[in-house]
């Protein structure tokens, strides 16, 4: 047994820091929360206090109760039961499938724009869009495999270029301030109607990535001391990401001139040119492509160890639990993730525009990525958190509700539910196959 293939214990209190940011700092998120106005502000701020902070303390709480690799499987299988753990984890894996397909569409689209007018007029040619997107899915999904030693460097420039990104834009808005004052009345009040309810989850799902940091428990030096650290710590920097970001966007450009995929391009071209500072637009286009690096490579990283965990257990077949005897990662779980990521990117272009394809992969995220909270939550109730727990719950329930409401994109209200309800539907009904097939307890 001493020479069999085992993870590596490579991450300390800053590696665990800027993998958390990376995680949770969605630069897309920018563009939508100011494409939905100033009000937006203000719900990032509430997202803070009742998600984001009962979040942490249930992270905190279930990391030091149950260490190990595997985090929602294993904190749900030891509060509920194998099959709670088993569904917790697989719709889990499969929210962040669906959140790749969209992410990369939005940031090589961005990338194309950083990259001046010659290749951004390519950001509007959808197959070109979808065929660089699926090698940014690629890319970082097959260096991933050389391990955390090498792998967590790539977390930690995406968790820096967050924080750079948040202070040019900052610089840029403070600039245009002085000179014209604001592009955007800065109402803090949420304005309400049927079009931005979906966003609303949007918001929330935003503060999420947090829980991520628990998946990789068994590599983390100190985990008991590292996580809940590293958890407030990116807390508090995430929410004044988001607030700053959100911000100084509004400031340089109203809300109608956003585009929600274009965005912060736009916002990167008017801040070098509102602030006059030669290719700032440029480093602020690279820098938002920099964190998109940091946080696909976080994210395969932890989602990855979901298969591998419940693959010990015996729970999936035996292949995602084999480590690479040179890179000791899960190369199996890695390249499966891949796979299925590719295939809901083409699948979901079948049949409607591109901005309801995007829409219906966010909307499909924000369902799966919020219904493992219910388990999460659940069990941060059962040690004793009951006050997190019941804030956590209740977004949980309000985001999941939000996220099935059309946008103004959807041309087929009928198509956009049925597409929801059917992957939904087939995720679950899958997972209970699955489970049955291999559980033998």
């Amino acid at each position: 047994m001493s020479d069999t293939p085992r993870l590596r214990r490579e991450l300390g209190l800053r590696d665990m820091t800027l993998f958390a940011i990376s995680c949770i700092v969605g630069t897309r998120w920018i563009a939508l929360a100011a494409h939905a106005g100033p009000g937006s502000v203000t719900l990032f701020a509430l997202g803070a206090v009742f998600f984001v902070v009962p979040l942490a303390v249930a992270t905190g709480t279930l990391s030091v109760r149950y260490p190990g690799t595997g985090g929602f499987y294993v904190w749900a299988r030891r509060d509920f039961g194998a099959w709670h753990g088993f569904l917790s984890g697989w719709v889990y894996w499969f929210s962040i499938t669906f959140w790749f397909p969209s992410a990369a569409l939005f940031y090589m689209s961005t990338g194309l724009h950083a990259f001046g007018p010659a290749a951004a007029h390519l950001a509007d040619n959808r197959t070109v869009l979808v065929a660089i997107s699926l090698a940014a899915i690629w890319v970082p999904l097959l260096t991933n495999l050389v391990g955390m030693k090498v792998g967590k460097w790539t977390e930690n420039l995406g968790g820096a270029a967050a924080w750079l990104l948040a202070g040019g834009l900052a610089l840029a808005a403070l600039i245009a301030f002085r000179h014209s004052g604001s592009a955007t009345h800065l109402d803090p009040l949420p304005h309400a109607s049927w079009g931005v309810v979906s966003f609303w989850a949007t918001i929330a799902y935003a503060m999420t990535g947090l829980e991520l940091a628990g998946l990789m428990g068994g590599e983390i030096h100190r985990p008991e001391q590292t996580l809940p650290r590293a958890g407030w710590i990116s807390s508090i920097f995430i929410t004044f990401f988001y607030l700053v970001a959100t911000g100084s966007v509004l400031v340089l450009l109203r809300p109608d001139q956003v585009s929600e995929i274009h965005g912060l391009s736009q916002a990167a071209t008017a801040a070098q040119s509102l602030s006059g500072i030669p290719k700032l637009g440029t480093v602020l286009n690279l820098l938002v492509l920099s964190s998109a690096v940091g946080q696909f490579g976080g994210l395969i990283a932890s989602v990855s160890r979901l298969p591998y965990a419940a693959a010990v257990d015996g729970l999936l077949p035996k292949a995602f639990a084999r480590v690479h005897p040179r890179w000791h990662t899960p190369h199996w779980s890695i390249l499966c993730f891949g796979a299925v990521a590719s295939f809901l990117l083409v699948v979901f272009q079948l049949g409607d525009t591109f901005e309801a394809a995007y829409q219906e992969l966010v909307s499909l995220m924000v369902i799966a990525g919020f219904l493992p909270y219910i388990y999460m939550f659940g069990g941060a109730w059962k040690a004793g958190k009951r006050l997190s727990a019941l804030s956590g719950w209740t977004v949980t329930v309000l985001a999941v509700t939000c996220a099935a409401v059309p946008t103004e994109a959807i041309a087929s209200v009928w198509l956009f539910e049925g597409k929801l309800a059917a992957a939904a539907f087939g995720i679950i009904g899958l997972a209970r196959i699955v489970f049955k097939r291999y559980c033998n307890v």
